[in-house]
């Protein structure tokens, strides 16, 4: 059985809700399309966060990200939408997103989204 692109992310229960720690992912091959131009934006994508009662399922990351490989849009937009999407999913205690997008044109680009929940 394949695997395809999801649009949404999947938790499951934290083991360890009472305590704050961090977990991190290190996405280095994150591909959307310049809204643009079409051509391919290639980024890495570090996302941080202190989990609360639920953590993101790793496989349903992976394919969530894969879900933009088709999709135009701005290295703010998207870096926002992911995490918008990590808090809509499992309501982190506190959430860094960093997005490294590779040079074009000369320039590269990094966008950083940072949240902590209020209390």
């Amino acid at each position: 059985m394949g695997s395809a692109p999801q649009d949404n992310l999947d938790s499951f229960p934290n083991p360890n809700a009472e305590r704050d720690y961090t977990i991190r992912f290190d996405c280095p091959e994150f591909t959307c399309l310049c809204p643009l131009t079409g051509q391919p934006d290639f980024a890495r994508f570090k996302i941080e966060y202190t989990p609360d009662k639920l953590c993101v399922e790793l496989k349903s990351l992976k394919l969530y990200l894969w879900s933009y490989r088709n999709k135009g849009a701005f290295h703010e937009a998207v870096t926002n939408q992911v995490a918008n999407d990590v808090i809509r999913t499992v309501d982190p205690r506190r959430l860094k997103v960093e997005a490294e997008w590779f040079v074009r044109g000369g320039i590269g680009t990094t966008v950083l989204v940072e949240h902590v929940r209020k209390a």
